[in-house]
């Protein structure tokens, strides 16, 4: 299976050679309240993020009644209510999907939304969205993933709680109606325990499958997406919140919006560390060639005529003048054309 090696969203590129997209993932923490949804895009912003994503659901298409909560929403959530009332007070409607991607483009920053069932999908293709990111909740839903790739737009697709023969199925479903997708390892709780990021597997996905990688992190604080970077991954994401403290599902494994800020920093912080992949003195290192590295000079005494061997030279710093000692072969048994006192520059043509 093949996917494009570069894709655009937007008036952006994600791809081998472009920057680390970071996506700020508000999902539900706004509470259903579209004021506070709007704090969020605030943040993302101001975090300088590449895009700020939301969740689409309605709940009747996404949960059946009586189903219990996941052992972390039990934890993060009252107990007095059914998972089916906590999601319904979650919601937004088309119309505040509409005023959130208006005002992300107000704000100058990319609004992607994840849709969670059929009818979502389709008020969201309605709505125009540039990109759809799948949760790790539908990469076992082929139905579903079909209907998404055949919308042709570009699919950032998570994969926890996935077996490995289950990625592959889904990417051959998605594959055979969109080469536009990009691969996120992911593990599903909230918050995972260090031991659970499993990285590694950003190394198995790129030796496996011919797609862009990436990460989506739902480890405690800055956390394990940075890290991710050096591997590979070509996309982050990382839940963010107001306040920690508020009641719903998310808020206590998500960043504050100072360490949102702090991620976004970090993350652009590891790029520049990377640098490029060829291996040559940079632009400040070239001054400290000459000062630092060294060249060769008489050990002893030479004299005119004489034949250069190893015991009659040896390397020094010099300023830059003479020699490289990665020539010192071509020097022996060359006769000397001068004297050389001891620490004397050797200047011979070779």
């Amino acid at each position: 299976m093949k996917f494009e090696k570069e894709i655009k969203i937007g008036n952006k590129t994600i791809g081998t050679d472009s920057p680390v997209f970071i996506i700020a993932e508000a999902g539900v923490n706004h509470g259903g309240d579209i004021e506070l949804a709007k704090k969020l895009v605030d943040i993302a912003v101001e975090a300088n993020a590449d895009a700020v994503k939301f969740q689409a659901f309605r709940t009747e298409k996404l949960i059946v009644n009586d189903v219990e909560k996941a052992p972390y929403q039990k934890e993060s959530t009252s107990s007095s209510e059914s998972q089916v009332e906590m999601l319904k007070k979650l919601e937004l409607n088309y119309e505040a999907y509409e005023i959130l991607k208006n005002y992300c483009s107000e704000k100058g920053i990319m609004f992607l939304i994840t849709p969670f069932d059929e009818d979502s999908l389709i008020e969201l293709e309605k709505l125009g969205v540039e990109a759809y990111k799948i949760a790790s909740t539908d990469t076992t839903n082929l139905p579903f993933l079909k209907k998404v790739a055949k919308t042709g737009k570009p699919i950032i697709l998570s994969t926890g709680m996935c077996f490995m023969d289950e990625v592959k199925e889904s990417l051959r479903e998605i594959s055979e109606f969109n080469k536009k997708l990009v691969l996120l390892q992911c593990v599903a709780n909230y918050p995972i325990r260090d031991e659970e990021a499993n990285l590694n597997v950003i190394t198995t996905y790129k030796n496996e499958f011919d797609a862009i990688i990436g990460y989506s992190d739902h480890s405690v604080g800055l956390g394990a997406a940075p890290y991710s970077i050096p591997l590979g991954a070509k996309v982050v994401e990382k839940h963010f919140t107001i306040d920690k403290e508020d009641d719903g599902p998310d808020h206590a494994a998500s960043l504050s919006p100072d360490e949102l800020v702090l991620f976004v920093k970090e993350v652009r912080r590891i790029e520049k560390f990377l640098g490029t992949f060829v291996k040559e003195p940079t632009k400040d290192e070239i001054p400290n060639r000459s000062s630092l590295q060294k060249c060769l000079v008489a050990s002893k005494l030479i004299r005119k005529g004489e034949a250069f061997t190893e015991d009659n030279f040896v390397a020094k710093r010099t300023g830059g003048s003479g020699i490289s000692p990665m020539e010192y072969k071509k020097l022996l048994n060359l006769k000397a054309s001068q004297d050389y006192n001891t620490n004397d520059i050797i200047k011979e043509s070779i």
